[in-house]
């Protein structure tokens, strides 16, 4: 399926739990997967308002998100996070959980936004995979049994084996802060300046707004971010923008005028001067470069 500018289209996908089973979660298999897409729509490109996590215990296959192409087997981690722009490419022979949740689920916020610069893809060493799998399992039965027998659903329980699950499966570097430090009051800083941006970089460019909007300094949102990321503030507002005109290249087929439109850029020379200072490429020639990889 194309749009109308020839290009893939994307479909936008909205969490819609099984009847009796709102508790803003939900674990199936890859098999599962296969059993109710006999379409394969899951190999066409898509945009969850949702998070996707995937382990992978078993097979090969591969993933794409948002330009990126990932390898996936035994102990790939496969983070989705809403709006990311993605396919299973190949998930014909892969084993292992799926776990869609909602935003605001988990029961930390900061859990939700750790590795938020990190890759979609990392893959687990042996031993930390051998503990994963249960956590991933125990999850997948509480579920189940949430499904089957309602008095016996909760919520909060099915919220802290998520929270479990994610713990043991981020990379190191990853590991949420210990509340009531300093570095969990950045991780609180950098909670609302993503949110911010998020909300408002189609129209908002400069950190010193954002700033201004949250009651910090320029300087507190850089520390924060960098703490989160390992980039400035400045780059992480430059990145979300860029990553949003490159969708907008790809899969909207739009011109660099509607581009600058859609982001704010008050005309598609300063759109184009922002593109080639990040990528090296005017929007164009990144588009058509793009269309003729394989």
């Amino acid at each position: 399926m194309e749009n109308g500018h020839g290009h893939p289209a994307v479909r936008h996908l909205r969490y819609l739990p099984p009847v009796g089973a709102a508790y803003g979660v939900e674990v199936l298999s890859f098999a599962a997967l296969r059993e109710t897409d006999p379409d394969r729509r899951r190999t066409r490109l898509q945009r969850p308002d949702f998070h996707v996590l995937a382990l992978i215990t078993g097979g090969s296959g591969a993933h794409e998100a948002d330009f990126h192409h990932h390898e996936l087997h035994e102990g790939s981690v496969v983070w989705i996070r809403p709006g990311t722009v993605h396919r299973w490419s190949d998930v014909e022979r892969l084993e292992g959980p799926l776990i869609l949740f909602q935003p605001g689920f988990l029961p930390d916020p900061a859990l939700e936004t750790r590795g938020v610069a990190a890759p979609t893809c990392w893959r687990l060493p042996p031993e930390a995979l051998r503990l994963a799998a249960p956590a991933a399992d125990h999850l997948g039965h509480e579920h189940r049994a949430a499904v089957r027998r309602p008095h016996l659903a909760s919520s909060a329980v099915l919220s802290h084996l998520l929270a479990a699950l994610l713990l043991r499966v981020l990379p190191p570097a990853s590991a949420p802060p210990t509340p009531g430090t300093s570095v969990s009051r950045q991780s609180e800083v950098f909670r609302a300046y993503r949110a911010a941006v998020e909300d408002h970089f189609r129209h908002r460019h400069r950190v010193a707004d954002y700033a201004r909007a949250l009651g910090y300094d320029v300087r507190t949102l850089t520390r924060a971010t960098r703490a989160a990321t390992g980039h400035g503030a400045k780059t992480f507002l430059d990145q979300r923008i860029l990553l949003e005109a490159k969708r907008l290249l790809a899969h909207g087929g739009l011109p660099a005028g509607t581009c600058a439109h859609r982001l704010g850029f008050p005309d598609a020379g300063n759109f184009t001067t922002f593109f080639r200072r990040q990528t090296g490429l005017a929007p164009t020639a990144w588009a058509a470069a793009l269309h003729q990889r394989p």
